[in-house]
């Protein structure tokens, strides 16, 4: 009979964790008596021994509107490779997933709920493999798992996108500008997407639709020609020119994962040489992550949270909640490694198009 359950958050923070975290302990508490402990920085804590955060009501209402997460996070927290430091000073890596589940018999844990990504799902599915009683919350404000219509956190970041374009819209219009806004997306360009048809560009590039920047150029060219002074591109940080590739502020090595960035100054650059214009870039990188979650995020968090302790009741071990229309449904994790990308041919990109939105 489950009496104690645990409650980590994997990956990168995103508004609603806090929410999550929130809904969990006041379930799990009202519903079915139970004790609900936080697991501080992922399975990394685990595996380190960290002292864990008791949750009661008391100290989890406040949760709903707080950005970030309480427990902390770790972006490569992954247990079956954990680096570990040889006598000489090298690094390697180890497959330390038998020590989280001994971990959690030590925490006389009975069952676990594990908030995250693609990366947090794939190892808890693992870890279930071995014995380990896990259900999942699918996190990532990129929207990108195909597993569920929708996931917290990508409302906020939206919302504060397209608060940003609107604000480089006036001094766009003041300074006959081009502005150029970078925002995340690695692997698909849903906050470009919205953000850019919801704010008004002119000009979305996604990593679904390799650019040709000249049909960007020929774009605000044209808006020129006609009597507009200034135009708005919205850049996806994955996207990427046809001849050429995505851009990197760092590659990454055995022991930190490549972060993207930059590709909204080399379309800025190249929009800047083609056409002579004035062109300012803003890069709004972890700003997206950051900062109260929306309504909107804290109600689907709020139901994602209660959603996870009811599976751990009904002991669907390895399966995570997932939207589907408006219902909630338990979702095998393997799904969860699925990437959502923006279709090219699909019904929204055609309604951009239509709306005189190019894609490059």
């Amino acid at each position: 009979m489950t009496k104690r359950i645990g409650i980590l958050t994997g990956g990168g923070d995103a508004p609603g964790l806090n929410a999550v975290i929130r809904s969990v302990v006041l379930t799990a508490y009202n519903a079915f008596g139970w004790e609900v402990v936080g697991i501080r920085q992922g399975f990394d804590g685990l595996l380190a021994g960290t002292p864990v955060m008791t949750l009661s009501p008391h100290n989890a209402y406040d949760l709903l509107a707080r950005g970030g997460t309480v427990l902390g996070a770790v972006n490569r927290g992954n247990p079956f490779m954990r680096p570990v430091v040889q006598p000489d000073g090298t690094q390697i890596m180890v497959d330390a997933a038998q020590d989280v589940i001994t971990r959690m018999h030590e925490l006389n844990l009975d069952a676990m709920i594990a908030a995250g990504g693609a990366g947090t799902m794939a190892a808890a599915l693992r870890l279930v493999e071995l014995g380990a009683r896990i259900v999942g919350v699918p996190k990532t404000i990129d929207n990108d798992l195909s597993a569920t219509d929708v996931t917290f956190g990508f409302d906020t970041a939206v919302v504060t996108a397209t608060e940003a374009l609107d604000k480089l819209q006036t001094t766009a219009e003041s300074h006959h500008r081009v502005m150029v806004l970078e925002v995340m997306g690695r692997d698909a360009g849903w906050i470009a997407l919205t953000t850019g048809v919801a704010g008004g560009a002119d000009a979305i590039l996604v990593p679904e639709i390799p650019f040709d920047i000249n049909i960007v150029c020929d774009k605000i060219l044209a808006l020129q020609e006609a009597g507009r002074r200034y135009s708005l591109v919205v850049v996806a940080e994955g996207a990427h020119p046809i001849d050429g590739e995505q851009e990197y502020i760092f590659h990454g090595d055995p022991m930190s994962q490549a972060r993207l960035g930059g590709i909204g100054y080399l379309v800025g650059n190249a929009i800047a040489d083609c056409l002579e214009a004035e062109v300012r870039v803003t890069r709004l990188g972890h700003v997206q992550r950051g900062g109260q979650p929306t309504p909107r995020d804290r109600w689907l968090a709020t139901r994602f949270g209660s959603a996870a302790v009811h599976f751990v009741a009904q002991e669907r071990w390895g399966h995570m909640v997932a939207l589907r229309g408006t219902k909630l449904i338990a979702a095998p994790m393997q799904d969860a490694a699925k990437i959502n990308r923006v279709n090219p041919d699909g019904e929204m990109v055609r309604m951009a198009r239509h709306l005189g939105i190019v894609f490059g």
